[in-house]
């Protein structure tokens, strides 16, 4: 197995590249919710590289999946004039923030490093505001999975389902045999996660895009849409009774020790999976939720305005090193997602990242890549967050489909 620990000379290659713009000392206080197993095995990646360069590094973790609470501190920080130097944001929060003028211009460095020819168009979108650059990418990952404990899968002649009856087959063939059949966490994000995939699932891109994107009024009132939230309380009843308000890493862990044979998250599962010793293909298994098209979520560290030469040259060199070849190649190992450069060599990662990378650029020319709502790259959080409200409500109670459905219509066009 590859090695992701920076050697010697790839240390010493990243310092005479971040000599660049690292002038005199660099300092950053970074705010992030990277916090579980593989995401703090994958930030300490560009700690180790931040101080390779002679820079001093300031962690400000905040826990809490999806970043919600990370998003709290950080308005509480930016209000009390104390902002840190850099924070991770994402998606349209980049330019929410941007409006608000607080976000410092890193065109610089993006110039200088030729970021518009290294990224995807519609990554590149994403982290330029009004024409100057004020955010870096670090990975792109991939929302719509489904992960599974490949001993439990073969034990009951359960192949990886590519329909959602396929999927609720095989969950009654799991349950009959006693075991739980999706791991899940009862926390809104994670219930979000799941819609939609659903979403994309049984309507297609072309109704995700109308529905959870354009907030097209026909679209949320349809009869797709009542499809979605019959197939999430058929769901609701796949897990177990215990999780109301257990982390996605949790979960993601009752797959690992054969608790439960699915989950549906995002590709950040991955990374525990690696960080515990796990082997893609032996040890547990990925497919792409049922249907077709890719939700992309975007991990990216925006600067902010702040006092000080030290400071500033620190946004710099974070902002060099985040979009720095080294990082993006050993980072995205660690995390389980793929470079946002579309020039690192993929040979090295594992089957799992080649499918999501092979996927990507598919949907990308057939029109079928997604921004990901539940993650904050499709909508506004007024938006989102009124979506994922009835989402969270629909799925811990009883209310009917059709019920879910009008209450979704009325919440999205209060929200506007």
């Amino acid at each position: 197995m590859k090695s992701y620990v920076l050697s010697t000379a790839s240390a010493i290659a990243v310092c005479a590249a971040g000599a660049a713009f690292a002038e005199g000392h660099a300092e950053a206080e970074v705010l992030h919710y990277w916090t579980s197993g593989g995401e703090a095995k994958s930030v300490a990646v560009l700690q180790e590289e931040f101080a390779a360069n002679g820079g001093t590094w300031t962690d400000m973790p905040v826990a809490g999946g999806g970043g919600d609470a990370a998003g709290t501190a950080l308005r509480a920080r930016v209000l009390a004039g104390n902002a840190p130097t850099a924070a991770q944001i994402k998606g349209p929060a980049i330019q929410e923030w941007f409006q608000e003028g607080v976000l410092a211009d890193i065109s610089a460095v993006a110039e200088a490093e030729d970021w518009a020819n290294l990224l995807p168009a519609s990554i590149a979108a994403h982290m330029q505001c009004e024409g100057t650059w004020c955010a870096a990418p670090v990975n792109v990952h991939r929302v719509d999975w489904i992960w599974a404990n490949t001993e439990i899968l073969a034990a009951n002649g359960i192949e990886m389902p590519t329909t959602w009856d396929e999927f609720n087959a095989a969950a009654e063939t799991l349950q009959a045999a006693g075991i739980i059949p999706l791991a899940h966490g009862g926390q809104a994000w994670q219930d979000a996660t799941v819609f939609e995939t659903v979403v994309l699932g049984l309507g297609g891109a072309e109704f995700y895009q109308a529905a959870l994107v354009d907030l097209d009024p026909e679209a949320l009132t349809s009869d797709t849409m009542v499809a979605v939230f019959d197939q999430m309380r058929t769901m609701r009843g796949y897990v177990d009774d215990n999780f109301s308000g257990r982390d996605w890493n949790l979960a993601t862990a009752m797959v690992m020790n054969g608790e439960a044979a699915f989950q549906i998250m995002g590709d950040w599962a991955k990374g525990e999976f690696i960080a515990a010793g796990k082997v893609p293909g032996v040890d547990f298994t990925c497919a792409s939720t049922p249907g077709d098209g890719y939700l992309y979520n975007v991990d990216s560290f925006a600067m902010f305005e702040v006092d000080g030469e030290e400071k500033a040259a620190g946004q710099a060199l974070l902002a060099e090193l985040i979009m720095g070849p080294n990082f993006q190649e050993v980072f995205n190992m660690n995390k389980g997602s793929i470079p946002a450069r579309t020039d690192v060599d993929l040979s090295g990662f594992d089957e799992c990242a080649q499918i999501s990378a092979a996927d990507m650029a598919s949907t990308n020319e057939g029109g079928t890549l997604m921004p990901s709502y539940a993650h904050g790259m499709a909508l506004f959080g007024a938006q989102s967050g009124a979506i994922t409200d009835v989402v969270t409500a629909h799925f811990n109670s009883d209310m009917s489909s059709a019920e879910a459905v009008q209450m979704l219509a009325d919440a999205v066009a209060n929200s506007l």
